[in-house]
């Protein structure tokens, strides 16, 4: 071989094999952490963000940084954004987000619920010695506000079940007071919440001469309240103003002198309490399918109802009809 050639071709083969072995690196693929948070609990309007909200976990080690961080004052709202950036400690990890919502609720005045004057109310006493305005809406009674018994006709104690997880392991009758508070005047505004298998129990919640409604006589309450539209047939129903409805409460006159609350809701799954202020929720005593039954449903921002098949699990409220 030419010495010069030689000279030349020696260095490119070294050259080459060094690029050979740069290439032959193999890459590391890194992987996603996994990020467990739920959507927390309601809150109330004044609470700080801590580590109840706040309480995100890995399946890797690494730091966790809040938006809005600890110590913040939410303002009054539904579906708020708290988000979470995590940051592993280990190189082969790559840095995620997650974002929950939250909503605060406002403190409300505690004031009794605001009955239509125009109207000629009943009354009506349960097994607590608890009394409630009662009011005829076409062949039909109603109570015109939310049931609060604590025990079954024949005086049984119904359980007061405040633990989450008991709450959703639940399959027979339990009830609970929104956010289980104890003030006394929020629950006579509001009653108490109860799942569908306390409102069906055969040894009964309501007293003599009231039963709680099938999905056909929710029915029939409705379909009276048609005239001028379905779509208005929630808002003769709900409560007028903003005394206890979030604004805008679209649509309510309380024509009917139903009265309807925004008493909220408890989660079957969780056990959590969202919705205060902005829904109310009643059980009828017909189930849909083995595990869930017929509910109405009355909103902050829409003039007419909902009827829908939800889990037993649930906190609903109740209203009884006349025998």
């Amino acid at each position: 071989m030419n010495k010069e050639i030689g000279n030349w071709i020696f260095p490119l083969v070294i050259m080459g094999a060094s690029l050979m072995l740069t290439n032959c690196k193999k890459e590391v693929t890194k992987k996603n952490p996994v990020i467990t948070w739920a959507n927390p609990a309601d809150i109330t309007e004044g609470t700080l963000l801590s580590g109840t909200q706040l309480n995100a976990t890995a399946d890797v080690p690494g730091t966790f940084v809040y938006t809005p961080a600890i110590g913040t004052k939410l303002d009054v709202g539904c579906y708020q954004d708290l988000k979470v950036d995590f940051t592993p400690s280990a190189v082969d990890y790559n840095f995620v987000t997650k974002t929950v919502i939250i909503n605060v609720i406002q403190l409300f005045s505690l004031t009794p619920p605001v009955f239509n004057n125009t109207k000629t109310y009943g009354t009506m006493t349960d097994q607590d010695g608890n009394v409630y305005k009662t009011i005829a809406i076409g062949t039909q009674t109603w109570m015109a506000e939310n049931l609060r018994t604590t025990r079954y006709r024949d005086g049984t104690s119904i359980p007061n079940v405040t633990d989450n997880t008991a709450w959703r392991n639940l399959t027979t009758g339990a009830y609970c007071n929104y956010n289980n508070t104890k003030s006394a005047d929020t629950i006579a505004t509001y009653g108490r919440l109860y799942n569908w298998y306390a409102a069906t129990d055969s040894l009964n919640i309501a007293p003599t001469g009231w039963h709680v409604p099938t999905d056909v006589e929710w029915t029939k309450l409705t379909t009276y309240l048609y005239l001028g539209g379905e779509i208005v047939a929630g808002g003769k129903m709900k409560e007028a103003g903003m005394t206890h409805w979030e604004s805008p409460n679209i649509g309510a006159t309380n024509e009917s002198g139903f009265t309807g609350l925004p008493s909220g809701f408890r989660l079957e799954d969780s056990g959590g309490f969202s919705n205060l202020g902005y829904n109310s929720f009643y059980w009828s005593s017909t189930q849909c399918d083995f595990n869930s039954a017929w509910f109405y449903n009355l909103e902050y921002i829409y003039a007419g109802y909902n009827r829908a098949c939800y889990p037993k699990g649930l906190g609903y409220s109740v209203r009884l009809v006349m025998d």
